[in-house]
């Protein structure tokens, strides 16, 4: 998507960690804190999370596109296929993040996210099974008050860890959790918090 193909609209009272970017801000708008029980965006998120480790995520958005075109659509079968050849492919690919410890984690948790589809059913019946189905919604009215992780973040990262994913600490996972909107951290102030929404 185009920088300059996003408007703002300076109008709109938002969570403050977007500030002025356009792109985070269609981000925040369209994508953050929205349920998603879709499989597909499930995995990418999955997997931007991860690349996001020890960097800002609007890096990472700015990035996505040449993440979905290196990395062929997020189709997890795929990627859990990738060997040597494929793994330095993505190292010469300055679109990514060029992080081979990152890159073996994609493939790696790609195989894991098939598992657990075929554990449940589905990744999302697996995520979602820990909330009941139900969006988490949080009445925080500054960034400051929204914690970095909780109780849920370590079960899920710690449960995950075990069955062998990498880089998804609580920390990474809580931020999950928030972008699939398993977790809604919208500002009381923000017009995306529920009660604002009605």
């Amino acid at each position: 998507m185009s920088l300059n193909s996003l408007q703002s609209n300076d109008a709109l009272q938002r969570c403050d960690w977007c500030g002025d970017d356009t792109l985070y801000q269609h981000y925040h708008d369209t994508e953050w804190g929205v349920p998603s029980y879709d499989d597909a965006t499930l995995f990418e998120y999955l997997i931007l999370e991860g690349a996001q480790a020890g960097l800002s995520w609007i890096t990472i958005l700015r990035r996505r596109d040449g993440y979905r075109r290196a990395f062929e659509g997020f189709d997890p079968a795929c990627i859990a296929a990738y060997g040597d050849s494929e793994i330095a492919r993505l190292l010469a690919d300055s679109a990514i993040i060029r992080n081979r410890q990152k890159i073996r984690s994609t493939i790696n948790n790609a195989k894991l996210f098939m598992a657990v589809q075929e554990e449940f059913g589905s990744f999302s019946n697996y995520l979602w099974g820990y909330v009941d189905g139900e969006p988490i919604v949080n009445y925080f009215a500054e960034h400051a008050a929204v914690p970095a992780t909780t109780p849920l973040s370590d079960q899920i990262s710690r449960d995950m860890k075990q069955r062998g994913f990498s880089f998804f600490g609580s920390t990474i996972c809580y931020a999950y959790l928030q972008s699939m909107g398993v977790v809604n951290d919208h500002l009381t102030s923000c017009h995306l918090h529920p009660d604002n929404c009605n």
